[in-house]
């Protein structure tokens, strides 16, 4: 994670997760704040990337041609 961004310590995960009603057992808090950590790096890398030439998803989903075989 960047250094500007401060880590989620376990006891906020608790907190924010209790505020959106999903209670977390005491045991659950830290690996939560890790995986939160770790999708905000994710998405603060992604937040960098240009895509300014690149069309969107949906352009390509109706180019595909769709094969249900195994």
């Amino acid at each position: 994670m960047s250094d500007a961004q401060p880590q989620l310590t376990p006891p906020e995960a608790a907190r924010w997760a209790a505020r959106s009603g999903l209670p977390l057992a005491g045991d659950r808090s830290q690996a939560v704040a890790a995986t939160a950590d770790h999708i905000h790096s994710v998405v603060a890398v992604l937040r960098e990337l240009d895509f300014a030439d690149t069309p969107p998803a949906a352009h390509r989903v109706a180019e595909e041609a769709h094969d249900a075989a195994v």
